[in-house]
């Protein structure tokens, strides 16, 4: 009879579970995954929309400090291409362009008031003003930009 004991050469010893290997293995198969069905996955209209007026919100307040550093007035108008902000040429340096399209080509965008722009300064307080932006496939979706003059533009969700 043979007794097995510690040091024993002839005792085999049985491993349970994965290696490290087959771990990364199994992680990277899982990350790749996850990563193809989030690029796979688009945003809804509603949530590009919002996109939208979040990034010309920010753009409108920056064009208004623009106006107001540069004392010049600044215009923000609607173009079949998309929009453009006018005045800020002879305030703002070189290179520091604002940009003049949407990034959806579907955004369209339309004023609350009777005017064709929005007056972003050179004075600090300016009148109240609005725009809404909306889908032209889906132009029951609709996202409004307001401000009463003296804080900044806000989104707010405009109801169908």
């Amino acid at each position: 009879m043979q007794i097995l004991a510690a040091g024993n050469p002839k005792r085999q010893r049985r491993s349970s579970g994965f290696t490290l290997l087959e771990l990364l293995v199994v992680m990277a198969i899982v990350a790749i995954g996850s990563a193809g069905v989030g690029f796979a996955l688009r945003d809804n209209p509603q949530a590009q929309l919002e996109r939208e007026a979040l990034r010309l919100a920010a753009r409108l307040e920056s064009a208004r400090a623009w106006a107001q550093v540069g004392g010049v007035p600044v215009r923000w108008r609607v173009t079949a291409q998309g929009f453009r902000f006018e005045g800020l040429a002879a305030s703002q340096p070189p290179g520091q362009d604002l940009p003049q399209t949407w990034l959806d080509p579907d955004t369209q965008a339309r004023f609350d008031q009777t005017s064709a722009y929005l007056s972003l300064g050179p004075d600090p307080i300016i009148g109240p003003q609005g725009v809404t932006l909306f889908s032209r496939s889906q132009p029951q979706l609709q996202v409004r930009l307001l401000t009463d003059g003296v804080r900044p533009f806000a989104v707010q969700a405009a109801q169908p």
